[in-house]
């Protein structure tokens, strides 16, 4: 009984370690073909790479966001002074308020009379505005830009970095006139080149035109119209004491505004108006 009894126990111990080596000779197998599969499949992309670039249609490089980085913050900039200064960088005829030059879109010096608009090409003005002041950012984007490319060996063709600012729903456009040429191994044209900041300055700037109808035919506007029928903007109306009413276009959803002066239909000093 004791001899059997060691059979039996020697017995399943030696079927095991034949299982184990067997097992280890198969991952070792396993392992060895992954490893064959994964040479291959590099080799097969080495090769072709080029052709699935050029069919998925992915460039090593991309003029367009080069441009769209460099410029996007100066476009910004441009924006927000325009926004809060009645769509002038540089307000001329202008009222104090809160610290900010908020210029006059419509204005009279007389009383009693309704007043006349001072910018009658309002969208195209603030589009002329943001070209003059990005204007010579723009042309440095483009210099740096070739000096980056032609550092990294490339051949870099363009022609003069000459722009137009188009102000769309939702959105202020800078589309450049030029193409860009880049040529390595492969030779490259990139046009148009496109910077676009998302702002809703185009609807806000269709109201404010709208409300100087108001204030040309009627010295006044009424605010709750626009806010009924926009339910997300906010419209103030500031009256001050020289008959000058400050109007603040606000998106409540993005918090982008636009503000302006109009003077109509003052009333002289104690006869009416007042201040908000």
């Amino acid at each position: 009984m004791k001899k059997s009894e060691k059979k039996l126990k020697i017995f399943p111990l030696a079927r095991s370690n034949q299982n184990n080596h067997l097992n280890e000779r198969g991952q070792t197998t396993i392992f060895i073909i992954v490893g064959i599969l994964i040479v291959v499949f590099g080799i097969l992309i080495f090769m072709f790479y080029p052709n699935i670039k050029s069919s998925l249609g992915v460039r090593p490089e991309n003029p367009s966001l080069y441009i769209q980085t460099c410029l996007e913050d100066d476009i910004e900039d441009s924006v927000e002074i325009l926004s809060s200064q009645g769509g002038s960088i540089e307000p001329e005829h202008y009222i104090l308020y809160k610290d900010e030059k908020i210029e006059y879109l419509c204005y009279t010096n007389e009383y009693y009379k309704t007043c006349v608009v001072q910018q009658p090409m309002l969208k195209e003005h603030i589009k002329s505005e943001i070209k003059n002041n990005v204007n010579i950012k723009a042309r440095q984007c483009f210099e740096d830009m070739k000096a980056s490319y032609q550092g990294r060996g490339y051949r870099f063709e363009t022609g003069d970095a000459d722009f137009e600012v188009e102000l769309l729903p939702k959105r202020v456009v800078v589309r450049f006139n030029n193409s860009v040429t880049l040529e390595k191994e492969d030779a490259a044209i990139y046009e148009p080149l496109e910077v676009v900041f998302n702002n809703n300055l185009y609807e806000l700037v269709s109201i404010a035109n709208s409300i100087l109808d108001w204030e040309t035919n009627y010295g006044d506007a009424e605010t709750t119209v626009y806010m009924n029928y926009y339910h997300d903007l906010k419209v103030e109306k500031k009256k001050q004491g020289d008959g000058t009413t400050i109007y603040i276009l606000t998106d409540r959803n993005n918090g982008n505004k636009f503000q302006f002066a109009s003077r109509s239909v003052a009333w002289p000093p104690g006869y009416g108006g007042g201040v908000v």
